[in-house]
């Protein structure tokens, strides 16, 4: 069992004051098996009118701000404690989810359609094949590792890159381009298990590796796969793992577009808007234990 502090600033800087429409934010991690939230604290200056929390159709909590003030910045800093105790990253040997192709019951079906449905237009079978790909021409192949291959294949066979602009490649423009950040691996493995006939979904939320790790604090985007007897398994194609050891979940959606952290409007012209500032830093409690001895 661990403890972990995240801390979460976004800032958009504006060249006068301007107005500002609904923001809705994701910022609260999931209470799961493997992870538990113990505190929260969140500050948004200027402070809104109203700050309402709901739930979303796929479980996650939104706060939902609305604003009355005028002002040439917006920040919002969220900080959570979280207890997690993840396990370790799964094993072909210890996921028993049988033999492709998968097969899912009835009122397993029912429930996971929405997870089924492909996102992206794939007119040229372009991802059919890749990912067909993957399965082996002379022999039967497990659910998992047949996953866990394509998790593999997209770290090994494609370049990271980070994209700071706005927006998700598609599947196709990523296998084209031979790269992609994050958020565009996961979808392109979300669409490709789509295509052979799992339930997959878009999770976001934090990288919790170790210090030493390049993204590590840093904002992240995976694939959560739903296999029969077992349910949800994550799988992290940008570092080719399958399990929550390295992962803290904030939102699960069909799409990406359901699952960004911040997003909201303000009115004013097009050229008052300077840019937008991402700080995101996790404090371990092996970190606190530290300054303490040393103290």
């Amino acid at each position: 069992m661990a403890f972990l502090t995240i801390r979460h600033v976004t800032t958009y800087r504006y060249r006068q004051p301007v107005a500002f429409g609904e923001h809705r934010l994701m910022f609260r991690p999931r209470d799961t098996d493997d992870q538990k939230v113990k505190t929260t604290h969140l500050a948004i200056s200027p402070a809104p009118s109203s700050l309402d929390f709901i739930e979303d159709i796929f479980g996650n909590q939104v706060g939902v701000a609305r604003f009355s003030a005028n002002a040439a910045e917006l920040r919002f800093e969220s900080v959570v404690d979280i207890e997690r105790s993840p396990q370790a990253n799964l094993s072909l040997e210890a996921m028993p989810s049988g033999v492709f192709p998968v097969t899912y019951a009835a009122t397993e079906i029912s429930q996971l359609s929405t997870f089924m449905e492909r996102y992206y237009s794939d007119p040229c079978d372009m991802i059919d094949v890749w990912a067909s790909g993957f399965l082996p021409t002379d022999a039967r192949i497990g659910n998992f590792e047949l996953l866990v291959a394509m998790t593999r294949g997209i770290r090994d066979g494609l370049r990271y890159r980070r994209r700071e602009e706005k927006g998700i490649q598609t599947p196709q423009e990523t296998l084209h381009k031979g790269q992609g950040s994050c958020r565009d691996f996961a979808m392109l493995m979300i669409e490709g298990v789509r295509s052979l006939g799992f339930a997959a979904r878009f999770a976001s939320g934090y990288l919790a590796a170790p210090m030493d790790h390049p993204a590590s604090g840093a904002t992240h985007a995976w694939a959560q796969v739903y296999l029969p007897g077992v349910g949800w398994v994550d799988f992290d194609p940008t570092n080719g793992t399958a399990g929550p050891a390295a992962l803290v979940t904030v939102a699960v959606a069909h799409d990406p577009h359901h699952a960004l952290p911040l997003h909201g409007t303000y009115f004013g012209a097009a050229a008052d808007h300077l840019g937008m500032d991402v700080h995101v830093r996790l404090i371990r409690d092996e970190e606190v234990a530290g300054k303490e001895e040393a103290s």
